[in-house]
C-alpha cells in the first residue's frame, strides 16, 4: 500500500480514515480541499490542479482523499494500488455533514481550506449529497470492482466498519 485514493461522498468520513491512515502507514496525505482550493476558499485555475495533480500521482507514495474533477478522480483510481471506497447511507453522510457545520461554529473543521465559509462549505455537501445518486450508484460500483482484479478494493458500507479500520490504523500508529 503505497498509492491509496481514498473517496465517497461528502460527509462519509474521508479525512477521518485518511488521517488515520496516514499516521499509521507514514505515507504523505494530500486531502483534495486543499489541492483545489485556494487559502482563501477560491477555487485554484484547473491548470494549476491538474499540475499540483500530476506530480503527486507521479510521485512514489500518497494518500489522497476526495473526489475532485471526474478526470482527475479516474486519472487517481488508475494510479492507485489500494482503492477505499466509503459508501455509507445518506443520512448517515447528511448528519456528518450537519454535525461538522455545527462544531464549525465554534472550531473551524480540521482540514476546512483556509478563509472559506463553513456554511457555504456546508451548503455545497448538501447540494452535492442530492446529485450522488446519479454518480455513486452500481455503475459505478461494477466499475471499482473491476479494479479488484488488479489493485486492493476495499468498501466501507457502515458505521461500524468505518470506525473499525480507524481504530485499526491509530492501533498501528502507537506501535
Amino acid at each position: 500500500m503505497q498509492k491509496v485514493a481514498v473517496f465517497g461522498k461528502p460527509g462519509s468520513g474521508k479525512s477521518t480514515l485518511s488521517k488515520a491512515l496516514a499516521s499509521a502507514s507514514d505515507l504523505p496525505l494530500y486531502p483534495l480541499d486543499s489541492i483545489i482550493y485556494k487559502p482563501n476558499g477560491e477555487l485554484v485555475a484547473r491548470e494549476e490542479f491538474d499540475t499540483i495533480h500530476t506530480d503527486i500521482l507521479n510521485s512514489d507514495s500518497w494518500i489522497i482523499d476526495g473526489f475532485g474533477p471526474i478526470s482527475a478522480f479516474y486519472q487517481r483510481l488508475d494510479a492507485a494500488d489500494t482503492l477505499i471506497y466509503i459508501d455509507l447511507p445518506y443520512w448517515m453522510s447528511y448528519w456528518f455533514v450537519t454535525k461538522r457545520l455545527l462544531k464549525g461554529i465554534i472550531v473551524k473543521p480540521e482540514g476546512w481550506p483556509e478563509g472559506s465559509s463553513a456554511f457555504n462549505g456546508t451548503m455545497q455537501s448538501y447540494k452535492t449529497l442530492k446529485l450522488c445518486p446519479k454518480f455513486w450508484n452500481q455503475d459505478f460500483l461494477d466499475k471499482l470492482l473491476k479494479y479488484s482484479e488488479r489493485k486492493e478494493v476495499l468498501i466501507i458500507t457502515t458505521l461500524s466498519k468505518l470506525n473499525q479500520f480507524i481504530s485499526l490504523q491509530t492501533t498501528k500508529s502507537r506501535k
